[in-house]
């Protein structure tokens, strides 16, 4: 399957550091999900939080790997028509979609950071479809997580944003913080790959052809496997 590859020092170092941090999300959820079996079977108890601390990761998860799949090209698209095109075609078909996903992008965060600001004590944008400044909204700092449990690194949040009041559980700020970073991460790596292809230095948004790979696989004689 073919991958995009960063062509700076900085980018590379991006595309390994959200690497790594999927697959420590992902090591965490498997690590709690089998303690959890673990103690439910084992034990007759089980950790109350756990689900909803799988939940959590596997939000950030996708949401974050949405953005990394973008930057090295692991989305898959239907191609067939724009293959038939001439490259130069081909090219401006692919800026024009490149162009709506960046709109498209640009809305996901507007609506990521109206649903999160509440919660961060922070305002709400003013304006239907685009931002057109801030508007008054109702504070919902004080929103706790169902049964995650506080933790000590945060403790930072409640004079800040909760008025000195101390936290239960965990705020919902910090794991829906997730979607405004998630939804801008996309943002930015549309905008970086419509300039690739602007630049001609990428094809297309799609570079992923799994089953045309995996047929080429399949049909290629035995020495050449």
């Amino acid at each position: 399957m073919t991958r995009i590859e960063a062509r700076t020092r900085p980018g590379r170092w991006f595309l390994a550091f959200e690497a790594n941090a999927i697959a420590v999300l992902l090591g965490l959820m498997t690590l709690v999900t089998f303690v959890n079996v673990v103690l439910r079977y084992g034990f007759g108890t089980s950790l109350l939080w756990g689900i909803e601390v799988t939940l959590t990761l596997f939000a950030w998860l996708v949401l974050l790997g949405i953005s990394h799949c973008i930057a090295i090209g692991a989305h898959l698209g239907v191609d067939v028509v724009t293959a038939m095109l001439p490259p130069r075609a081909r090219r401006t078909v692919a800026v024009v979609a490149g162009v709506l996903c960046i709109a498209y992008a640009f809305l996901l965060l507007k609506g990521a950071w109206d649903y999160w600001a509440p919660y961060a004590g922070l305002e709400r944008t003013a304006g239907r479809w685009f931002p057109l400044g801030f508007e008054a909204t109702r504070d919902q700092a004080w929103y706790e997580s169902d049964r995650i449990p506080m933790l000590g690194i945060f403790r930072w949040l409640e004079p800040v944003i909760n008025q000195g009041e101390p936290y239960e559980k965990l705020p919902r700020v910090v794991p829906y913080s997730v979607l405004p970073l998630a939804m801008l991460l996309i943002l930015v790596r549309f905008v970086i790959v419509t300039i690739e292809i602007w630049r001609g230095e990428r094809d297309g948004l799609i570079v992923s052809h799994e089953v045309e790979d995996e047929l080429a696989a399949r049909t290629a004689p035995a020495e050449e496997r």
